[in-house]
């Protein structure tokens, strides 16, 4: 500020890291690492320019200073840039969870060990499993500082460990599958040997896959394919679609979008959550924002760029690493549970297609054309009857999500994006 600029703000970040990789028992990979970085933005009136740098001397910060200036004068006048009203700045000052030093506690033989029991467990499970892509553990603690020149300044601290192990099963072919488990602290991780033993089940299900005949059935969504769709309504509410009207939803604000089963939630305060914060990157205050509420579209997700040029107010989604202006990141999105067990969806389920494993990106949000390949199991009269690979589910995003008949009460929140098992009505499973 003493240099010139209007106005400005800058974000830090340090992390310890820890990953490793095993296959067989031997260690493949194996990397720690301590960074630290730190990004600047630079406003002159509605010019504005970023910069970041890991050298945090103070020449090398006067540098910085001087050259983001330099940038900021010659870069086009835009109108939306600049900082949050001041009166909207804030942070929430309880404990959510964030932090564990049971993570930091954990010693690199602990960490390996890990890994190298999922992956025993998993070739231990089945004669059948003959063969691993290997197991994985990682870890990190970190911090995240950010000020700017409204006098905000916040910083909170962050931790995560995970597990996985991707065995393969050999019984006249060969198939792969996984599973993980994932934490902000160590306590909270299943055991390895549960991760395991899942990862062969998941395996070994897969054995014998046929190829259907193209046909219109209902479809579920396990948990863990359920949130790529949930994840496209997260595409289709980011301010910057709505904006350059390139998403399906412009336009729908208070309007029916689907049926009163959906509810989606956006939350930045649940306890331990992958998306929790007690401030945004521009140092909104975490707060928790209705996105569709039984079938209605309640709100977009905006920083304060995207609510500037849309004329509303910011959502607090502000998201930013320290390359860059911020962009609009989820918070924890989710889609609300329902009533239903699992068990009790794929019962109602006479004749339909359950999806374990989607593939390829051929989503339209634009238009809401949806196309992805597939793979899971076929149900006959409410049990799965064979595994289904290389196949393609066909529907439209509008019309998906006025089509869930049931919603999962099976939400686990394993990522920023979650979701329940959900059955969809009336999509096309494309095969032979």
């Amino acid at each position: 500020m003493r240099a010139g600029a209007t106005a400005a703000d800058v974000t830090v970040l340090e992390s310890d890291e820890f990953s490793t990789a095993l296959r067989l028992g031997e260690i493949e990979k194996l990397k720690e690492a301590a960074s630290k970085a730190l990004g600047l933005r630079i406003f002159l009136g509605v010019r504005s320019a970023s910069s970041f740098s890991s050298d945090f001397s103070a020449i090398s910060l006067e540098r910085l200073v001087e050259r983001t200036l330099a940038m900021a004068r010659v870069t086009s006048e835009d109108p939306a840039s600049g900082l949050p009203d001041a009166s909207l700045l804030g942070k929430y000052e309880g404990d959510l969870g964030l932090y564990s030093d049971d993570v930091a506690a954990l010693s690199t033989e602990e960490r390996i060990d890990y890994a190298r029991r999922a992956e025993r467990a998993a070739l231990d499970a089945d004669p059948r499993i003959k063969n691993s892509e290997g197991a994985w553990f990682e870890a990190s603690v970190g911090r995240r500082a950010y000020a700017n020149s409204l006098g905000f300044a916040g910083s909170y601290r962050t931790s995560y460990c995970a597990g996985s192990v991707a065995p393969v099963a050999e019984d006249g072919g060969m198939q792969r599958d996984y599973w993980y488990s994932v934490s902000r602290r160590r306590s909270e991780l299943e055991s390895p040997e549960a991760v395991g033993r899942k990862a062969a089940e998941r395996a070994l299900r897969k054995l014998g896959g046929r190829k259907m005949a193209t046909c219109q059935v209902p479809v579920i969504f396990d948990p863990e394919t359920a949130p790529s769709l949930v994840g496209h309504i997260f595409e289709a509410v980011r301010g910057d679609a709505i904006y350059r009207s390139a998403s399906f939803l412009t336009g729908k604000l208070n309007q029916r979008v689907a049926n009163d089963r959906v509810t989606v939630l956006d939350d930045g305060l649940r306890p331990g959550g992958f998306g929790t914060r007690p401030f945004d990157g521009e140092g909104i205050a975490a707060s928790v924002t209705p996105v569709i509420e039984k079938g209605v579209l309640q709100n977009y997700l905006l920083n304060c760029y995207t609510a500037k040029k849309l004329i509303m107010r910011t959502t607090g989604n502000a998201s930013r690493g320290v390359s860059g202006p911020p962009n609009v990141g989820p918070k924890n999105f989710y889609l609300a549970p329902g009533p239903h067990s699992a068990d009790e969806i794929r019962k109602s389920v006479m004749s339909g297609f359950y999806v374990t494993e989607l593939i390829g990106f051929g989503v339209n949000i634009v238009t809401g054309d949806y196309s992805r390949g597939a793979a899971g199991m076929w149900i006959e009269n409410g049990e799965f009857a064979y595994p289904v690979e290389e196949v393609t589910i066909a529907g439209n995003l509008p019309e998906m999500l006025n089509n869930i008949e049931m919603v999962g009460s099976d939400l686990e929140f394993r990522s920023a994006i979650s979701a329940p098992t959900l059955l969809i009505s009336g999509l096309t499973v494309a095969g032979t």
